[in-house]
């Protein structure tokens, strides 16, 4: 079932106020807050975070249900870098720590809802042991498991002033300590991990969720920091996050439980963010102190903002303030219109960078997107967006006060389009990795689901990479071997169609990947023994199993040309500016 991808505005208001807030924030300071450079995850992106791994957000999903269209599911993850083999504590939750999903449905950049989990350890070793286990493990309360951990997952309605009762409590899944231990990763994914899915409100019926060790989730070939795959475009292909895992939360819940109203029809746009909170008072023990109130020391919306564009004097603070204050940050304005990584691509390959200044990341990153004329940098007509779509801001919901609208980073979503949904509003057989790039107006940067290509998304994106008209002839071959991305189109282990959806932990060191077959994801996992397995996950020939995973396979974007540039470019997010009209309003 697929809903309409048009969503009617409420009221001239509405669009009015969202495009004078864009065309106030074109030269502001919170600019500095957008990507500049190709996505990745937010892995110990900022000084402080770096030194407190267990509290690192390190990516943000969000996505309607493929199991029931009326329900949306949100995945955050943490801990970056976590070494199969990393014994013998592992990788607990921390307990003094808040791990915080929060959800803005009214475009003021505040939190309406905030989901809370927090956790308790049981440590058994005491003085007789060291290990996490001492024998194989076949259930969460398998005597032979030393170190068990807990959960409470309570809601706030007020931005996290208070809380309710708990909404569900149950048991964490462990890490993988081995196959002597715990088995394969199936074994992992039936005795430990399905176990601890739990269910929210009265008889587990109003959603679920789960605390779990998962595979990375995230794809890519991060030697793209060095100097842009080798200056050559030699180092790609090799997914470095490949056989690492990370701590993941997962949430289902019904779509009208985060929309304005509880309406997702009418209010189908929600912005989302992760943040994790310390004590601000703590013991000698490291507890938190009697009295001590919390303080936020990770933030993640979309991924790598902080990561590559906020500069390192600014990164601490980034990851402490709420989306609300972004607009009131002097920050690097400079770098994200005249953005640093088009530059570097012509200092390199010869390829002309875009023209800036470079406003057209504005309401993807800032706003959302909404259907409105593109203008040019003059502030004159040009051309009718190519996407002619209200797509995912928050100022299309019928219950937004767009007197209080808010431009701001996060991740958003339009609930509504529940699965792969190309420009004109048809379903499409199969998602593309590629997201709204790709004709699949499901993808990133609406929402993101796990198969999406984000670095490859943006580098494009950066580069308007399908526009040929400034390219020298001398060049074109460069620029040909750019469009091909990181090399790293799919993760290295298949995702699953059935909750939590994440892959398995992978359960070899990652010291042993054969880094021989990085040009082949799949050879590479299969050398590297990361699981290839997930609850319901696709079949073995690596096709996927459900139409909302993305296609295995590199899909020819739907649209070419000076048209598809546009579409992350410089057309789904516009060039936005005020424009007066006769009668004096601003459209």
């Amino acid at each position: 079932m697929h809903s309409t991808n048009r969503i009617t505005r409420p009221g001239v208001s509405r669009p009015t106020a969202l495009i004078a807030a864009g065309g106030l924030l074109a030269g502001s300071a919170v600019l500095g807050l957008m990507p500049t450079a190709a996505n990745a995850s937010s892995h110990r992106e900022a000084p402080l975070i770096a030194a407190d791994p267990a509290v690192d957000n390190t990516d943000v999903y969000a996505f309607s249900s493929p199991e029931n269209p009326d329900n949306v599911t949100f995945v955050a993850n943490w801990q970056p870098f976590e070494e199969p083999n990393g014994g013998p504590n592992f990788y607990p939750w921390s307990d003094d720590a808040e791990y915080l999903i929060n959800i803005d449905n009214d475009g003021d950049a505040k939190a309406n809802i905030v989901y809370r989990w927090r956790f308790t350890t049981e440590d058994l070793r005491g003085t007789d042991t060291f290990l996490y286990n001492n024998g194989p493990v076949t259930s969460l309360d398998d005597e032979n498991l030393l170190f068990r951990q807990t959960f409470v997952l309570d809601v706030s309605y007020d931005g996290g002033a208070t809380y309710g009762s708990p909404l569900s409590q149950g048991p964490v899944a462990p890490s993988y300590t081995g196959p002597a231990s715990m088995g394969s990763a199936q074994d992992y994914v039936d005795n430990l991990r399905t176990p601890a899915i739990t269910g929210i409100g009265k008889d587990g019926a109003e959603g679920k969720t789960i605390a779990t060790q998962a595979e990375d989730s995230f794809f890519l070939d991060l030697r793209v920091f060095d100097l842009l795959y080798g200056g050559d475009l030699s180092e790609t292909g090799q997914d470095t996050l490949a056989g690492y895992n990370v701590n993941t939360i997962a949430l289902e819940v019904p779509k009208a439980d985060v929309a304005v109203d509880d309406d997702p029809t009418a209010n189908p746009v929600i912005g989302i963010w992760s943040t994790t909170t310390r004590p601000t008072l703590r013991n000698a023990d490291g507890t938190a102190a009697e009295g001590s109130g919390y303080t936020q020391v990770s933030r993640l919306g979309q991924p790598l903002v902080n990561e590559v564009v906020v500069p390192t004097g600014l990164k601490d603070a980034f990851n402490s303030i709420d989306p609300s204050v972004d607009a009131t940050i002097p920050a690097v304005v400079d770098r994200v219109l005249q953005p640093e990584v088009p530059a570097l691509i012509e200092g390199i390959y010869g390829v002309p960078a875009p023209a800036g200044p470079r406003y057209d990341l504005l309401e993807v990153f800032l706003t959302g997107v909404v259907s409105t004329e593109v203008l040019d940098v003059d502030g004159d007509p040009a051309t009718k967006n190519p996407i002619d779509v209200d797509l995912n801001s928050q100022a299309l919901n019928a219950g937004a006060d767009m007197t209080t609208f808010m431009p701001s980073e996060m991740l958003r979503l339009n609930m509504s389009i529940t699965g792969p949904t190309g420009l004109d509003g048809t379903p499409l057989h199969e998602a593309s990795r590629l997201g709204v790039v790709g004709g699949d107006i499901q993808g990133f940067p609406n929402g993101r689901r796990l198969g999406d290509d984000v670095l490859d998304i943006e580098l494009l994106a950066l580069e308007g990479i399908y526009d040929v008209s400034n390219v020298p002839a001398d060049r074109q071959g460069a620029f040909d071997a750019l469009k091909g991305g990181d090399g790293v189109d799919t993760n290295d282990a298949d995702f699953g169609d059935t909750f939590p959806y994440v892959a398995a932990p992978a359960t070899e060191a990652v010291n042993q990947v054969n880094v021989d077959n990085a040009g082949d994801p799949s050879e590479a996992a299969s050398d590297s023994g990361s699981s290839t397995v997930a609850a319901g996950g696709p079949g073995s020939d690596g096709t996927s199993a459900g139409s909302w995973l993305v296609s295995r396979e590199t899909l020819v974007p739907a649209v070419t040309g000076s048209a598809a540039v546009l579409l992350v470019g410089a057309g789904v997010m516009s060039l936005v500016r005020r424009r007066s009209t006769d009668d004096g309003s601003v459209v």
